[in-house]
């Protein structure tokens, strides 16, 4: 259910704010969602598999919890991040 070297490579590229960032909101935030949308395409097909959804759970609470940070620091950071990612708020 993990998302490949390469598309986490190409996610840190695209989302990171200067060179050698993998640590700023943006970055882990455009990750987690790249998670979760591989998670909810695997319980299209398996429905019962309730440790996954767990798993799922708490990665889309730990996203909320760092777009609430981003959105209490910089709320133009915030905005442009849900529109980068096509997430609601």
């Amino acid at each position: 259910m993990s998302i490949t070297v390469e598309e986490k490579a190409r996610l840190i590229k695209e989302f990171a704010i200067k060179e050698g960032d993998t640590g700023s909101p943006e970055v882990q935030v455009a990750i987690l969602t790249s998670r979760i949308k591989t998670l909810t395409e695997h319980f299209k097909t398996n429905k019962k598999d309730n440790h996954s959804r767990r798993g799922l759970l708490k990665m889309v609470a730990l996203r909320r919890k760092l777009l609430d940070y981003t959105r209490g620091k910089d709320e133009a950071r915030y905005q442009d991040l849900i529109k980068r990612l096509g997430i609601r708020r």
